[in-house]
């Protein structure tokens, strides 16, 4: 059968014109194999486990399906897994494209594969690794996993640190490696937020009162008794020194009384300043305000009541030395009730302005400078007769491992918990239209009370003023 158009037979015997066409190459099929029934066992999961970089059963990962007809490849992956359909002209069977990054002790590429790293690129063209978990073996993955999300900035002001999405982080208490809460004072030592107050805070009038003065009156009551005390000798004439020991006498009562009542007038002296509007403050301005306590982010626990939502906490323990007893420090003189345990603290806190109905943040954390004049009440008395009467003294005792030996003992504890009426001394901070009250740089002082023959002192740092609150109802907030 001769004829100029070319033709073929079908497989059937009939003859059509046109040339036979070509085979066509088939695509690859994908096949899925059934998972076996895991029992609810992580590590039977497949590629569930890896994303927890949990190490699966058997040597070998499990594969979703063989690939048909896929190009060969000279080398071996361990673990690898490749993302992306691969693409069936011979250009594009040359490049792959994975998802991760692979070692490369775990491959060996012909020279003619490129590869390429999905994700971006350093400043040196090079790609980044990311990795959102630890890695095994000699295989780099990259593993899935929810991305937190970016919390807008607000106007809210917290007293703590931020986590890692900027939300305040919630903090109740320190966990120690068990999971066990840890004592009120270990959190109150280790948190950056609690400031611890120390002896140096309270009013003391040596420490008040001008060393050079003090030197200086001593040295002309010494001069004044060798001149009295030669006077007599040589002219039997004692006027000078009856009036060297009359005046002694005079200053050392005024040092006497501003001893015993140097707080007392202090906490007059806060009582009669006058309170300010925060409405119309100025910033910088020093100011007393008084009104309502609220908790700031990081609240506290008194330590021996358990009394929680404080701002402020105080305890104390003192002890009696009698003639044969021990001493609490090394400066306990016998006779006199020594200081043995002393703990307080102090946190941010929030004070609602009785004047104007603002409120305002107290900066009295993060080991900021605070004078505080709260009253503490006697909790307990302990003597050898009733030591075992309390069991929570005890243990209270142990957990700072103090002896419980024969002893006259009596804890005192003072705090400021929340709905607490205080008054605070400070400078006004304005910023962004938040409003706080800071330490002031310059200490503030009171000047001479001449009708009560005291001695003028200075009040450093913010100055907190709280009557006790065991013996006062609280505004509940």
């Amino acid at each position: 059968m001769g004829s100029r158009f070319p033709s073929h037979q079908l497989s059937n015997g009939l003859y059509v014109s046109g040339r036979p066409e070509q085979p066509k190459e088939k695509p690859p099929t994908m096949s899925s194999v059934a998972m076996p029934y895991t029992g609810g066992d992580i590590k039977k999961s497949g590629e569930l486990g890896k994303m927890f970089d949990i190490p699966m059963d058997g040597s070998k990962s499990r594969k979703s399906g063989p690939i048909n007809n896929a190009p060969s490849r000279t080398g071996s992956f361990a673990g690898a897994s490749h993302s992306g359909p691969i693409m069936q002209n011979a250009a594009a069977r040359s490049v792959y494209i994975t998802s991760g990054n692979v070692s490369a002790g775990g491959m060996s590429a012909s020279a003619s594969m490129k590869k390429t790293n999905s994700g971006p690129l350093n400043k040196h063209g090079e790609p980044v690794k990311k990795s959102s978990g630890p890695q095994s073996g000699g295989v780099t993955r990259q593993n899935s996993g929810p991305i937190p999300p970016v919390l807008p900035t607000t106007g809210l002001i917290t007293s703590g640190p931020l986590n890692s999405s900027g939300a305040p982080r919630k903090v109740s208490g320190p966990l120690d490696s068990t999971g066990s809460m840890k004592s009120h004072t270990s959190f109150a030592a280790h948190n950056p937020a609690v400031t611890t107050l120390s002896l140096d805070d309270e009013f003391s009038f040596r420490r008040n009162f001008p060393k050079p003065i003090l030197w200086s009156v001593i040295l002309i009551f010494v001069m004044g008794f060798i001149a009295g005390g030669f006077i007599l000798g040589a002219v039997r004439n004692a006027i000078l020194l009856i009036v060297v020991v009359v005046l002694f006498a005079a200053v050392a009562a005024l040092f006497t009384w501003n001893s015993c009542f140097g707080r007392k007038a202090i906490v007059g002296f806060i009582s009669r300043y006058p309170d300010a509007e925060l409405r119309t403050a100025k910033n910088g301005q020093f100011v007393k305000v008084s009104g309502v306590v609220t908790c700031g982010n990081v609240p506290l626990e008194s330590s021996f009541q358990k009394v929680p939502r404080c701002v402020y906490t105080s305890t104390s323990l003192y002890e009696y030395r009698g003639w044969d007893s021990k001493a609490a420090n090394p400066k306990h003189r016998r006779f006199t009730w020594g200081l043995r345990s002393a703990e307080r603290h102090v946190v941010d806190f929030y004070i609602s302005d009785f004047q104007s109905g603002l409120r305002a943040l107290v900066k009295t954390g993060y080991g900021a400078r605070v004078t505080p004049y709260v009253d503490d009440s006697i909790v307990i008395d302990v003597n050898p007769a009733n030591k075992d009467m309390s069991p929570e003294f005890l243990r209270w005792l142990g957990e700072r491992k103090l002896s419980s030996d024969d002893r006259i003992m009596q804890l005192k504890e003072g705090y400021i918990k929340e709905g607490s009426t205080v008054s605070v001394m400070g400078v006004v901070q304005r910023n962004d239209n938040v409003l706080m009250i800071v330490p002031p740089p310059e200490p503030l002082t009171t000047g001479c009370q001449w009708a009560k023959c005291i001695f003028p002192a200075s009040l450093e740092g913010i100055v907190l003023r709280c009557e006790d609150t065991s013996k006062i109802d609280v505004i509940p907030v």
